[in-house]
This record gives structure tokens, C-alpha cells and sequence, in this order.
């Protein structure tokens, strides 16, 4: 059985969590500060927040810039529930907006969803895939926008307009106009859970890059002790001599990441833009080599002159297909040993999300985009005899159910 998207797990990595777990540091400590230093610079915004995941990220920032009850947050439809569980958790609704045919969310979309309840939008990189970030930020600066937000916070105040928050759980390396998702727009969030790019089995990063008069430091050391249960010294800073002493300045959160995950992320970004991110796109450019010449096969853009994927999932569509024929298709790549996955079911196709009163029928490009996609394996180890076997497997199988 070919496996859709196991983790890479070699000697490197194995070495260096040894070594942490040897060095008698395993919660956050060096490591975890050294990968923060690491992702800065290689994304190149202002300062990075290591979390124990993408989502507690989310939620973080939605809570420091005083997302509550009563507030909205314009999110995609079609993206994972945790995209909009972090909003459901700070009391607040997320508001549905539809896609474009690139699966991320619509622009035209956001703009009829703006109310004076918006204080963020939450745009989702889908399958690594940037969204278009210079008309998003320039939305949130218009002036009429701008017209429709009401501060209720000192940092809502300080930034005056919606803030924008990068769901960049997939998109790590991704470009954007020459620019790393990271550093096109406020504040982007990483995931490195164990089926992501760049993976600590469980993990994110938040990339601050919030405009002055900001101070991104100050708001990453604020961060820091709210991710620590409002204690104002971290583990690794009470063990110096001396200097145990601390405060709990709010009833913050445990959201920090370890230095056992950190380790398999120092390793994992060193080599990623020669070589993981290089792997990912070769088994690209063989899926759309191969897959391109049938008239079914609507492959996935990854690459164009404004934009390039992380290459993290490859969403192929099939051509007048209804929902259930694409399950039939599922289900018979699987009969030919071959792991395959649906990258999502959009939200109001969900019970919670339904029973809010979403309707998928008030998103049809997020339906249509869902009923005919099926993702392929991408991963480190999949080698080019393994690569052949999905190909052979989804063409027989396409075949056998649309004849």
C-alpha cells in the first residue's frame, strides 16, 4: 500500500532529538529559541512564536487583538475546521465566504461580507497555494473599509483597521511576488503537524509583521507569557542562577512548543529549500506531466508568474463528475493500493457548521471545487516507481467509473 503522507523520519532527525533528549533540556529552551531565530530568517518578517500547533497560533492572536463575543472574522468555506474552531473559541462567528477556482477565498467574496462586527480576516493558503495578499491588505487600508471598523481594544486602536491573519498552515516557502508567506501581510501562522512540509510531529510558528507603530518584539515577548500561562519567565530563564523568581501577570495559556519538537524543525528547515521543497515538486511536475494529457484531469496551478506553491497537497479535480462518482473513484484507488485524501469537507457541509445555519448551496465554487477533488500522495520518500503506481491508479480508476 502506497501511503498518502507519512512523515520524514531520518538518521538526521533522529540524531538531533537524541540530542536534545541527552541534553537535560526537553521543554522550551535553546532549541526552541534558535528555531524561532531560524524561521525569521528565512521567511523575513519581524519575529517568530513558536506553538505547540498552527491552531493554538490562531487563537492566540485572536485573542490578543481582542477577538470576542459578538465580533466576526471572515474565514473561507472551503478550508479546515480549525481555521474556524479558533474563531468559535474567542466567542465570536466566523463568517463564510466562498472560493475562487483556485480553492482560496474569494476577494469580491470578503468585500460583500464586511460588516462594522469584522475585526479580521483569516485567509487560508490552501494545499500551499498563496491567496492573493496585496489585494487583501490593500482592502482592509481603503477608506471605506476602513469607515466600517470599530476599535474596542488598545491594539485594535493602534492598528485601525481589520487586522489580517495568514492561515499559512500549508504554505511555508510558498512565494508571493519574490516574497515568502511569513512576510505578506500582519501576522502568518505555520503548521508543523506530522503531514505538513516542515514537520516537529505536532507544532506552529507565528510570524509577526505587524506595520509601526508596532513594536513586533514586545508584541513576541507579550506573546510568550501569554502562551505560558501568563508567567513573565519561561522554564529555560527560571533554571539560571538566581533568577527564579517570577509573575503571572494574566491567566494565560500552555501553548508553547518543546525542544524535542524544535529539533526535528532545526533539521527540517536547514535542508528544506534544497531539498524537501525540490522532492515536492518533482512529484508535482510528474502528476501534471502525466495527468495533464487527459481531458478528465483538471490539474492543479502550483506555479505562475506571480506565484509559487509550497507544493504541499496536489488537489486534482476530475472533469463532470458529481460527488459520488468521485467517491467511487476513491474507493477504487484504494482497491489498487493507493492511499488517496480529500483536502476539505467545506464547513457548512459540517453538523456544527450546519447547525449554525450555514448552507453549503450559498457557497458554489467551494461545493464544486469539493465534489471533484481528489488529493495525491506528496511525500519525501515517495519514489518515481511509487509515483507511477498513483498515476496508473488514478487513470484506471477514472476510467472505470466515467468509462
Amino acid at each position: 500500500m502506497i501511503s498518502f503522507s507519512p512523515p520524514r523520519i531520518d538518521q538526521k532527525i533522529l540524531d538531533e532529538v537524541c540530542n536534545a533528549l541527552s541534553s537535560g533540556w526537553i521543554t522550551t529552551g535553546p532549541r526552541t529559541k534558535l528555531f524561532e531565530e531560524k524561521i525569521t530568517e528565512y521567511a523575513g518578517h519581524k519575529a517568530t512564536l513558536c506553538t505547540n500547533s498552527c491552531s493554538t497560533g490562531l487563537e492566540l492572536m485572536l485573542k490578543w487583538f481582542g477577538v470576542k463575543k459578538g465580533d466576526e472574522v471572515i474565514v473561507p468555506a472551503y478550508t479546515y475546521a480549525a481555521s474556524a474552531n479558533v474563531i468559535v473559541h474567542c466567542g465570536a462567528k466566523p463568517v463564510f465566504v466562498d472560493s475562487n477556482s483556485d480553492f482560496n477565498l474569494s476577494i469580491e467574496a470578503v468585500k460583500k461580507a464586511i460588516t462594522s462586527k469584522t475585526k479580521v480576516i483569516l485567509p487560508v493558503d490552501l494545499a500551499g497555494w498563496p491567496c492573493d495578499y496585496d489585494e487583501l491588505n490593500n482592502l482592509v487600508c481603503e477608506e471605506s473599509v476602513r469607515e466600517y471598523f470599530v476599535s474596542e481594544t488598545i491594539e485594535q486602536e493602534t492598528l485601525g483597521r481589520i487586522l489580517i491573519l495568514s492561515d499559512a498552515a500549508h504554505s511555508i516557502g510558498a512565494t508571493y511576488k519574490g516574497r515568502k508567506t511569513g512576510v505578506l501581510t500582519d501576522v502568518s501562522v505555520y503548521s508543523f503537524h506530522a503531514v505538513k512540509n516542515i514537520t516537529t510531529a505536532e507544532g506552529g510558528a507565528i510570524c509577526l509583521n505587524l506595520p509601526k507603530p508596532f513594536d513586533n518584539k514586545a508584541v513576541y515577548d507579550y506573546l510568550k507569557i501569554k502562551s505560558l500561562h501568563g508567567q513573565t519567565k519561561d522554564a529555560f530563564s527560571k533554571n539560571q542562577i538566581g533568577n527564579w523568581r517570577y509573575d503571572i501577570i494574566e491567566a494565560g495559556y500552555k501553548y508553547n512548543m518543546t525542544d524535542v519538537q524544535a529539533a526535528m524543525g532545526l533539521i527540517e528547515l536547514e535542508r528544506y529549500d534544497r531539498d524537501m521543497i525540490v522532492k515536492r515538486k518533482h512529484i508535482f511536475d510528474s502528476y501534471s506531466e502525466a495527468l495533464s494529457k487527459y481531458d478528465w484531469a483538471e490539474v492543479p496551478v502550483y506555479e505562475n508568474e506571480i506565484k509559487k506553491s509550497s507544493y504541499h497537497a496536489f488537489l486534482l479535480r476530475i472533469r463532470n463528475i458529481s460527488e459520488t462518482e468521485r467517491d467511487k473513484i476513491i474507493q477504487k484507488i484504494f482497491q489498487r493500493e493507493v492511499a488517496v485524501n480529500v483536502h476539505f469537507i467545506p464547513l457548512p457541509m459540517t453538523t456544527f457548521y450546519s447547525n449554525l445555519g450555514n448552507k453549503i448551496e450559498d457557497y458554489p465554487v467551494a461545493y464544486d471545487n469539493f465534489s471533484r477533488e481528489i488529493s495525491l500522495p506528496v511525500y519525501y520518500d515517495l519514489n518515481d516507481e511509487q509515483i507511477n503506481i498513483v498515476i496508473e491508479a488514478v487513470i484506471e480508476s477514472v476510467e472505470d467509473v466515467i468509462g
